[in-house]
């Protein structure tokens, strides 16, 4: 192993890295990035690297868009700042707000601005609290996730998020907070078991767990379209259909997490229209402002925001809310943003590109260390296997995905292992098909030198 530059050893000395094993951090160093072009970025020695996760699923519209960069100077310059308390506003939030309200597949009557997905699904639990203490429900409280689901990082979203290294030893999941079953068919399905059957077995699941709790005491169930740090669960025809009619029967709100499938990546704009999803609200982030600046939001449905001026009548204030709600830099990038989605026609070159993103991805499933190849637009995943006939994981202590994660990265394509031995793929939406068989080629490679060497080492 090279000995650390200067900047590794300051970067060891100075910052925390989330989602990082930091004993591991201190001997390796960190990859440093300086500077991104299209798809492309490049480390401090010059290295070029296809970005094959949109840096965290968000980095939709590539590095150095001129034309978000040009409205940032702009904005700056004319108002860098201004909060939106105390009934202040500024034109940026205003428009990008009413943009919203017009695409969302939610019924909006207003939108909550925040300033990250985490912070989103932090203020949709608060909401609903919120709403139904004010129609006097108020047992009405608990909040239903799935095992896998990803919804933040704050003390009550890390507990909706339903992945083991989030809660454990975090003191997680607090109460109110529960989780039913991931619809993971390769993983979780019983032995044959069709897809059909594997559905109707989660709704009847979620039903029994309402019964068991109590109708009158969940207030919301909340899901991603597509599970992202979860293993990208693309979920099985009629899962959601199903879901929703046990939610409906139980006066239960369905929050749809959009902050990674939202604005095209699913090849709609929205990943509740792919699934046939008609939630009451939605949360949005990371691809909204192409993760050029920081940005959520939550769509409130007309009830919600009766409820919320009925209680500021009673308390005398609406007492929620950040210094950056609405940043007029972050709002105007994200106005921006959907401009460039809606000229551009980004839905329809995700539809264009994505048939031969989604061909390369089922291609990897023939690799020896692919148990499963799953995705939809362009997002997916293979998870790998140490053995393909009895789907038989690896064990923990090979760290095969972080393995072949590393070889990818070597082979000049940044992906992302995830939970379940996965390694996840999720390209800025501007990409190409040149640029898809260049990705994969790369993935391919990386996949072979991790294969060489996990059979060396076992």
């Amino acid at each position: 192993m090279p000995p650390l530059t200067n900047a590794q050893t300051r970067d060891i000395e100075t910052l925390i890295h989330p989602y990082t094993n930091l004993d591991a951090h201190r001997e390796v160093g960190p990859t440093i990035l300086e500077k991104g072009e299209g798809i492309y970025v490049f480390d401090s020695e010059g290295k070029q690297y296809i970005e094959g996760m949109a840096g965290l699923w968000c980095t939709s519209l590539g590095y150095g868009n001129e034309e978000l960069v040009e409205t940032a100077r702009e904005q700056l310059s004319r108002l860098s700042f201004s909060h939106l308390f105390g009934g202040k506003s500024h034109d940026p939030a205003i428009a990008l707000a009413e943009k919203l309200k017009e695409i969302s597949p939610a019924p909006a009557s207003k939108v909550l601005f925040s300033c990250s997905g985490s912070e989103a699904n932090d203020t949709q639990i608060k909401l609903a609290w919120y709403y139904n203490n004010a129609r006097g429900l108020p047992e009405k409280k608990k909040i239903i996730s799935r095992q896998r689901g990803y919804h933040g990082v704050t003390v009550a979203t890390a507990s909706l998020t339903g992945l083991p290294a989030n809660h454990a030893d975090f003191d997680l999941p607090i109460d109110r907070i529960l989780h039913t079953g991931c619809p993971h068919h390769y993983r979780n399905a019983e032995p044959g078991e069709s897809e059909d059957e594997f559905t109707t077995r989660l709704a009847n699941e979620l039903e029994e767990l309402i019964e068991k709790e109590g109708p009158d005491t969940i207030a919301a169930f909340i899901a991603e379209p597509v599970m992202g740090a979860g293993g990208v669960i693309v979920p099985p025809d009629g899962y959601f259909e199903k879901i929703q009619a046990v939610l409906s029967k139980h006066d239960i709100l369905f929050i749809a997490d959009e902050v990674i499938c939202g604005f095209g990546r699913t090849g709609n704009m929205f990943g509740s229209q792919t699934f046939g999803i008609e939630p009451d609200t939605i949360s949005v982030a990371k691809a909204i402002t192409s993760a050029y600046a920081p940005l959520g939001a939550v769509t409130v449905p007309e009830p919600v925001y009766q409820a919320m001026i009925d209680e500021s009548r009673k308390i005398g204030v609406f007492g929620h809310g950040y210094t950056y709600t609405g940043h007029p830099l972050s709002t105007a990038l994200g106005l921006k943003t959907l401009e460039i989605y809606e000229r551009d026609d980004t839905v329809g070159h995700v539809r264009s590109v994505a048939p031969r993103f989604q061909a390369r991805l089922d291609a990897l499933s023939s690799h020896p260390l692919v148990g499963h190849t799953r995705g939809v637009g362009l997002i997916g995943a293979v998870e790998l296997v140490a053995d393909k006939a009895t789907k038989a994981p690896f064990d923990t202590k090979a760290g095969a995905s972080a393995h072949a994660a590393q070889m990818c990265q070597e082979e000049g394509v940044i992906v992302r292992n995830i939970f379940g031995d996965a390694l996840a793929f999720c390209p800025p939406l501007i990409i190409t098909e040149p640029q898809v068989d260049e990705m994969f080629d790369g993935i391919e490679r990386g996949l072979d030198r991790s294969l060489d060497q996990l059979k060396a080492a076992a």
